[in-house]
């Protein structure tokens, strides 16, 4: 596990560029964080280490959205999601056969993601990130491992 702190959002971003730089086709991000921890701030920093230009935002209106730079970068906000076959309703399952990176908000609400997701085929990680402060933020990436 690696642990960092950040004091800023650039810093943030920082993190995840040196992260996302590592990241392959396939590779499963699921983020775990209160409402305003910066799990969008540290998309932002892996979508420039895929070569994104376009500005990442939020996908809790369209529930995901999509960019294209040197591999697709699909992030998703599961926060209304609540079972898997919600996760078939909106078509999730068909992303991880799209050649790209899937960065998933909320990956908590639904607890089987993880082990569902670790089926040697894929590297899947955890991603925290805790508020601890008012710009601070205690960042915490982990390979999961069943």
């Amino acid at each position: 596990m690696s642990e960092f702190i950040s004091n800023s959002a650039e810093e943030t971003e920082k993190i995840a560029y040196d992260f996302g730089e590592k990241l392959m086709a396939g590779d499963i991000i699921l983020y775990k964080g209160d409402l305003g921890a910066g799990k969008t701030t540290f998309t932002k920093g892996l979508a420039k280490a895929l070569g994104v230009d376009d500005t990442v935002t939020s996908p809790t209106f369209a529930l995901v959205n999509e960019y294209y730079g040197k591999m697709p970068l699909f992030h998703f906000d599961l926060y209304r999601i609540v079972c898997f076959d919600d996760l078939y309703a909106i078509g999730f399952l068909d992303y991880l056969d799209r050649g790209g990176v899937i960065a998933a908000e909320w990956s908590e609400n639904i607890p089987a993601l993880a082990e569902e997701m670790c089926d040697g085929k894929r590297t899947v990680y955890s991603v925290c990130i805790e508020k601890t402060g008012d710009e601070s933020r205690k960042i915490l990436i982990d390979e999961v491992q069943l």
